[in-house]
């Protein structure tokens, strides 16, 4: 592999020689054994790249840097998602399209129609939560339920 002298970018995060994008800084681990020797290459903090699939670790405080190839299972690192507070959605109408799904207010990933079905008895009382149509996110455990005799969804706790 190649040895390079990184460049810095203008708010001062490391660039890829290859193809000029920002990289990721991950920080040492634990020794790791491989094939029954330790692996003391897994201490050093390093610099990804997932769009060449191309790893930078330091050479001895030099600050010239040695290029690894990036293990198959590496895989960038996921952004969180940004979920809009209960408190903070008013009611709102919400259409469903042809696969009965609707994109969600919350999170903005889609949520699932589910329709109304006939009161049923759990533990000998009879449960009305599920009577009316209503709006599931499975991706932020969301459920938007219809306020009454309107065509407006409010959020509501299960």
């Amino acid at each position: 592999m190649a040895v390079f002298q990184l460049q810095k970018d203008t708010t001062n995060n490391f660039i890829c020689p290859k193809c000029g994008k920002p990289l990721h800084f991950v920080d040492g681990q634990a020794v790791q054994i491989v094939q029954g020797r330790a692996d003391m290459s897994a201490v050093l903090p390093k610099y990804e790249c997932y769009d060449c699939g191309i790893y930078f670790q330091e050479l001895l405080g030099s600050g010239f840097y040695d290029e690894h190839d990036l293990p198959k299972t590496a895989c960038p690192p996921q952004k969180a998602k940004k979920v809009v507070n209960t408190g903070d959605l008013p009611p709102m109408i919400l259409q469903r399209d042809a696969n009965n799904q609707c994109v969600c207010p919350r999170c903005g990933e889609m949520m699932d129609y589910i329709e109304g079905r006939a009161v049923q008895l759990v533990d000998g009382r009879p449960d009305m939560e599920n009577v009316k149509g209503h709006f599931r996110c499975k991706s932020c455990s969301s459920y938007f339920r219809p306020i009454a005799s309107t065509q407006y969804y409010q959020w509501s706790e299960k």
